[in-house]
């Protein structure tokens, strides 16, 4: 008999599963959403999270992104967290970006996820945003360019691996060129979209009139903020990719930085609230249910299914499930995040 990987869903409820202040030590931070629903809770917490350190002007701020990346980015062996290449694993400093190389793996350099064209180019405070700011490989990164995310069959590029894609548009509504990131990080990208249409929600009719390149991915307007496609598949990644560890470390990170958070980390399935099938549930800052993934063990004869190997987050292999996230590739390819244990969203 074969063993299956069977992914259930988990509800946290009562005690167990609802923040005694917010989720992540961020106390009251959120209070002010309290009660919220759907466009109102969008536009309250853009009042929340909008306000924010940003590290002095814009030439100082975006040269202490290379020092930042290395406590909001790094691997736990110290290495670059590289979300576009999985080609090799960099070192802070001795790889940054010297302004050349022309291949896969030689450099990281400094990445807006949501293209700076989108938004006026060197512009505060979005130019130096941690929260969308990411090290990347340089050769993957410009070979992205300010295309928006999508899926593709990527016949225009695929970095090492098939990590990352960029060809033609396969989701339906829109046929340009996109790039479409590894499944694995998916639903960071996905938060990281929710949470810069909601931080600049009044910034996005300006954008969507000025700089047509955003025209894909917007809306042009406060609410809903993302095109029709681009939210229903952005929905569709932080579904299929919740919430990981890494995002929780990295977003603490960012808010000891430049004293704002991302909520759709904080509050798993917050976008759900917003533009799902939860936008006429009001928002509670203090008593909020998470529902995450579990593992459960059965017989079964589906080999495709069986798990080929499991990582810890930081990409060491185990040998079997730990307690907390584990990143496991089946046997059929697909590659799922999946967590074991309840302790990681309980305050």
């Amino acid at each position: 008999m074969k063993r299956l990987l069977l992914i259930t869903w988990m509800t946290l409820a009562g005690t167990a599963g609802c923040f005694a202040q917010g989720p992540n030590d961020s106390g009251e931070y959120y209070k002010n959403a309290d009660g919220k629903q759907g466009a109102g809770l969008k536009t309250a917490l853009c009042g929340i999270i909008y306000n924010r350190d940003e590290g002095g002007d814009l030439n100082t701020a975006y040269k202490a992104l290379w020092t930042h990346f290395k406590t909001t980015d790094a691997r736990a062996n110290g290495s670059v967290w590289d979300m576009y290449s999985n080609l090799r694993e960099m070192t802070f400093g001795t790889d940054q970006d010297s302004g050349s190389g022309n291949k896969e793996g030689q450099f990281y350099n400094r990445e807006h996820s949501f293209p700076n064209s989108w938004f006026g180019g060197k512009v505060m405070p979005m130019y130096t945003d941690l929260h969308h700011m990411y090290p990347t490989d340089k050769i993957v990164n410009n070979k992205r360019g300010n295309n928006p995310f999508g899926e593709t069959n990527g016949e225009s590029y695929k970095s090492a691996n098939d990590f990352s894609k960029l060809g033609a548009c396969t989701v339906e509504g829109y046929s340009g060129t996109v790039f479409e990131p590894n499944d694995e990080y998916k639903g960071d990208f996905a938060r990281t979209y929710f949470y810069m249409v909601t931080c600049y929600e009044e910034k996005i009719a300006d954008w969507y009139v000025n700089y047509p390149e955003s025209n894909p991915t917007l809306d042009g307007n406060a609410y809903p903020g993302l095109s029709s496609w681009q939210l229903k598949m952005l929905m569709k990644w932080a579904k299929n990719d919740p919430v990981s560890e890494k995002e929780i470390n990295r977003n603490n990170a960012v808010y000891a930085i430049q004293k704002n958070r991302n909520p759709f980390i904080d509050y798993p399935g917050l976008e759900d609230y917003i533009w799902g099938d939860k936008m006429d549930t009001t928002f509670s800052y203090s008593d909020y249910v998470v529902t995450i993934k579990g593992i459960v063990d059965i017989d079964s004869q589906a080999d495709n299914q069986t798990p080929e190997a499991i990582f810890s987050p930081d990409g060491r292999r185990l040998e079997k499930p730990h307690k907390g996230l584990n990143i496991i590739r089946l046997k059929s390819g697909k590659v799922v995040k999946v967590m074991d244990g309840l302790q990681t969203f309980a305050n």
